[in-house]
């Protein structure tokens, strides 16, 4: 069970976001950077207790108009090995002292987690309370793996380096030896039984699921406004 330390974080988390988001092929916003404000999240728990997990929904007003983004965090109390690719950054807490933060899709403690939540073994937890269900974070997966299939998919999501390519249009693909890719759509990574999880790091309200997912999750986040609103954070595809 993660434990929720109400106390300070210096840079804050949306300062490293400011900082971060433009270097992704998936952010929408101009040259001149975001301007971020929290929308939402949960979290999930390391059984080790080890590795902090959120999933964080953090609003850009830069452009006159809200975009939403998915940003999947870990929190480590020290460097993950040859993971420089998908360092965020480090940052100082109040309670713990130096943690280095990560963009999880690189991350095997996460990608084994989000593995353990879309198959239902896991459940997801208040961003801000601890030992607090998420009861807006809703999934359904139609596979049942056995273990095998379940520690194959953990086995194949080692943290690693990454290259870059571009496409003959000028899109960017980022692409990290562990198999997760981000590109202009969003991120895709290894899911549960060879299936191919697609991370909607831009979110949109009430999308409908594409006709071949084979599961979801999906939850509830806040715009600007304090107004609420729900879609899918993922979608489950057979691998292609």
């Amino acid at each position: 069970m993660a434990v929720i330390h109400h106390t300070t974080l210096t840079p804050t988390k949306l300062e490293l976001l400011t900082t971060w988001l433009p270097t992704r092929p998936w952010y929408r916003g101009g040259p001149a950077g975001p301007e971020l404000a929290k929308g939402g999240g949960f979290r999930l728990d390391d059984p080790e207790g080890a590795v902090g997990i959120e999933f964080m929904v953090v609003n850009d007003v830069s452009d006159g108009r809200a975009t939403a983004y998915l940003v999947p965090l870990t929190y480590r109390g020290a460097p993950l090995d040859e993971a420089g690719h998908a360092l965020i950054g480090t940052a100082e807490h109040g309670v713990l002292g130096r943690r280095w933060i990560y963009d999880g899709c690189h991350d095997p403690v996460l990608i084994a987690e989000l593995t353990a939540l879309i198959e239902g073994r896991a459940q997801p937890q208040d961003q801000n309370t601890t030992d607090a269900p998420a009861p807006h974070i809703t999934r359904s997966y139609t596979a049942t793996p056995t273990k095998a299939q379940a520690s194959a998919t953990t086995a194949q999501t080692p943290a690693n380096s990454t290259s870059t390519h571009a496409s003959a249009s000028g899109a960017t693909t980022q692409v990290s030896a562990s198999g997760t890719t981000d590109d202009a759509e969003g991120t895709i990574l290894p899911g549960p039984s060879g299936t191919t999880l697609r991370l909607h790091r831009v979110l949109h309200a009430a999308t409908p699921l594409p006709p071949e997912a084979t599961g979801h999750v999906s939850g509830a986040w806040s715009k600007p406004d304090g107004t609420q609103t729900h879609g899918p954070f993922l979608t489950v595809h057979p691998h292609a």
